[in-house]
């Protein structure tokens, strides 16, 4: 099926079901209603930056906060330039599992940088890419980590092992970045059965594709 493209990316903190949710989404986009759908994710979009990924997701990785923060816009430079942006040229459904906001809401709400440093750099690195749908999976942090430690079967990745106070942050910065652009954004429940998630996340996009064609 031919129609407008859309970039729509899923955030949230570790273990809310994004993930789960990214996938869920593209698999019924292309099964039901046949449109072209790249599923994508950051870090590791790329068979490059996998490699980005495995170092920013080691306990063993000793990363300055700086150093930390660079691998993440190479990593988003590199997706931009190959994956998104040739694929939504092409006019497909782009579903990234953590785009911008997650940078953010980590480095910036979490360890600390200037905001407004941050949306520079990610302007620059992302060839001034937006996304044009954002569903913030929410969720209490206890619930999510104890979903997240029970997924890994230990004490997790890099980011899944920062104190608890850490992740409170994040969701705090979410939460302020929902509020702030409060069209792009959509808060979804994800301590709701999976189903139920899933099908809100289908209506809402359906819902803007549907807005983009008619405006055509």
């Amino acid at each position: 099926m031919s129609g407008p493209s859309l970039f729509v990316t899923l955030e949230g903190i570790e273990g809310c079901g994004k993930s789960t949710q990214a996938r869920l989404l593209a698999e019924s986009l292309r099964e039901t209603d046949g449109r072209d759908v790249v599923l994508t994710r950051e870090p590791g979009g790329t068979e490059v930056t996998q490699r980005i990924r495995a170092l920013l997701a080691d306990p063993a990785s000793d990363l300055d906060a700086r150093c930390e923060l660079l691998l993440f816009l190479a990593d988003r430079a590199q997706h931009v330039a190959t994956v998104l942006r040739p694929a939504l040229e092409r006019g497909a459904v782009v579903v990234c599992d953590r785009y911008s906001d997650s940078t953010l809401a980590y480095q910036g709400y979490a360890r600390g940088h200037s905001l407004d440093m941050l949306r520079e750099l990610n302007d620059w690195a992302s060839y001034g890419l937006a996304p044009d749908l954002t569903f913030w999976i929410d969720c209490d942090v206890k619930v999510g980590l104890a979903r997240a430690n029970r997924r890994s079967g230990g004490p997790g990745d890099r980011f899944e092992t920062e104190p608890l106070a850490f992740h409170e942050r994040v969701r705090n910065g979410f939460s302020e970045l929902a509020e702030a652009d409060s069209r792009r954004f959509v808060r979804v429940d994800g301590t709701r059965p999976k189903d139920t998630v899933s099908a809100e996340i289908r209506a809402v996009t359906l819902g803007r594709l549907a807005e983009r064609k008619a405006s055509r």
